[in-house]
């Protein structure tokens, strides 16, 4: 069953106000001047530049107001005057040109510094408490680009765009030539805990235990929902190693016959062939009972045939012994189903990036120039939730 979470803040609430009102409330949230101080130039020499807070204010306003690309930026704020006021910079003098938007951009990539906000911003939504991070959502989406096209060879060298195929939810198979964006993401809140940029050919699976590091670094998971593309032993490792568990369905295509006496999904059977009855866990042991003693069905020997118990037969199962077909909660029952119905978070993070934003707008090349675009879109989600969460504290 399909339950759509309500989120922490209403992003699209914002996305209505007119922009004149979105950008002060939006700009309230961030203070840019530390990374600004590192884009100056350290030269005596030559004409004053623009401010370079108020630039880094424009970069971040453009995906919030729709804008793509830096000609369009430039446009925007050499004939919109408020606009320009709002990101801070001068109006006695003429817009920032489009090379010095470039420029600014390129130091921003080079030095990394929307990365660092990015995690700057994770960490002060977590002491503000409005990042959770206990029920983490993992996918990846992809990002198409416009890029020179190489063999494989080459961009498992230079990172840079290639080819990527997937199924969608109906089977049918989708390509695209771009880039894939793997996201962690808080359920309560929907919001990005980690974020990584890779070349489209990248299987998900390789990259998802290193997210699921780099968010138990900034929070404190105990689970993990991923879909079944992510179904690989080295996943449920992963999250076991950040003392998390792993919710992903069993994708049971080329899998094997499971062991005798015990159903695909870990549930063992009794000596009539019914499936056990899960009856709780301790710790990492899963216990199951006799579903004739449990009514869940009307066995004709009873349950004199398996245990001379009048509480009928009990098998215990270690989750350790198989990480990927044993859970905790245990597979299909309805806390199991109620965890990953939480992995709709994830994907309507991703709408918001590529829909509301312009994540899938790329109009850069280079894998890092892209991680930087794809972290700046991030920034304005992270941004628009403080916002929201002081808007909503002096409301009351």
């Amino acid at each position: 069953m399909y339950i759509l979470q309500e989120s922490l803040f209403s992003f699209e609430e914002l996305l209505k106000m007119q922009s004149k009102e979105r950008l002060p409330i939006f700009f309230s949230s961030l203070d840019l001047r530390p990374y600004a101080k590192e884009l100056r130039s350290r030269s005596p020499r030559g004409a004053d530049g623009h401010c370079r807070q108020g630039i880094l204010r424009a970069l971040l306003a453009a995906p919030l107001e729709g804008i793509a690309t830096l000609t369009a930026l430039h446009h925007r704020l050499s004939t919109d005057l408020r606009f320009r006021y709002q990101c801070g910079l001068s109006l006695d003098r003429e817009a920032p040109s489009i090379s010095t938007l470039s420029r600014v951009f390129a130091d921003v990539t080079k030095k990394e510094l929307a990365k660092r906000l990015f995690e700057d911003r994770v960490a002060h939504l977590r002491l503000e408490g409005v990042l959770d991070g206990s029920h983490v959502a993992i996918d990846s989406t992809a990002i198409r680009a416009y890029e020179r096209k190489q063999p494989k060879r080459k961009s498992e060298q230079t990172g840079n765009a290639n080819w990527g195929v997937k199924l969608d939810s109906f089977g049918n198979k989708i390509t695209w030539f771009g880039y894939k964006l793997h996201l962690a993401v808080d359920t309560k809140s929907e919001l990005p805990l980690v974020l990584e940029v890779t070349p489209a050919h990248v299987n998900d699976g390789e990259k998802a235990p290193g997210l699921m590091e780099q968010a138990a670094s900034r929070t404190a998971p105990r689970f993990f929902m991923l879909d079944a593309g992510y179904d690989q032993l080295k996943v449920y490792e992963a999250a076991r190693n950040v003392k998390a568990q792993a919710i992903i369905p069993l994708n049971l295509r080329r899998e094997k016959e499971p062991p005798a006496g015990m159903r695909s999904n870990g549930t063992p059977c009794c000596s009539m062939g019914y499936a056990m009855t899960y009856w709780g866990a301790d710790g990492d042991i899963l216990k199951f009972r006799c579903p004739h003693a449990t009514g869940k069905v009307d066995c004709p020997l009873g349950m004199a045939a398996c245990s001379s118990s009048n509480y009928g037969m009990v098998v215990k199962v270690d989750v350790r012994e198989d990480l990927r077909r044993y859970c905790h909660p245990h597979r299909d029952t309805k806390r199991w189903k109620a965890l990953y119905n939480e992995r709709t978070s994830v994907e309507r993070c991703n709408a918001r990036l590529k829909c509301s934003l312009t994540a899938d707008a790329l109009h850069v090349r280079g894998i890092e120039k892209v991680t930087t675009h794809l972290y700046l879109n991030a920034i304005v989600l992270l941004a628009s939730a403080v916002a929201a969460s002081r808007l909503a504290k002096a409301v009351a």
